[in-house]
């Protein structure tokens, strides 16, 4: 099989898509890049050794939250406040997601869009 060269930014976007998906898998996230999940493992793991992260420091991903609109009802308003700062913090990374999923189709898209001849 041969070997795909990827740009250096690809490879870059790829690892902060993984890094900003809460409880992402390599498996789910080179698939939808079309990707290989090793080869994204890999980079992933190159780019925590460049900073310097531990792989187990960065793989802990936020705490299970409950789901849009089925938020128990608790009489205590103090662990009411944490599960909404909880579910704040699962929609911004959400948000953080789907805006460097966004760029990376952008860019995709502008590549491919010059090497058209029509």
């Amino acid at each position: 099989m041969a070997m795909k060269d990827y740009s250096d930014e690809f490879k870059a976007d790829a690892v902060a898509l993984y890094e900003s998906t809460p409880r992402a898998t390599y498996k789910s996230i080179a698939a939808d890049l079309g990707i290989n999940r090793a080869t994204l493992r890999e980079w992933v793991l190159r780019d925590r050794e460049s900073r310097g992260a531990t792989a187990a420091a960065s793989s802990a991903g936020p705490t299970p939250t409950a789901r849009a609109g089925r938020m128990p009802s608790s009489a205590d308003p103090d662990e009411r406040i944490r599960q909404l700062e909880a579910r704040v913090a699962e929609l911004e990374a959400n948000e953080r997601k789907l805006a460097t999923e966004r760029d990376i189709l952008r860019k995709a898209a502008k590549y491919f869009a010059g090497e058209t001849n029509w």
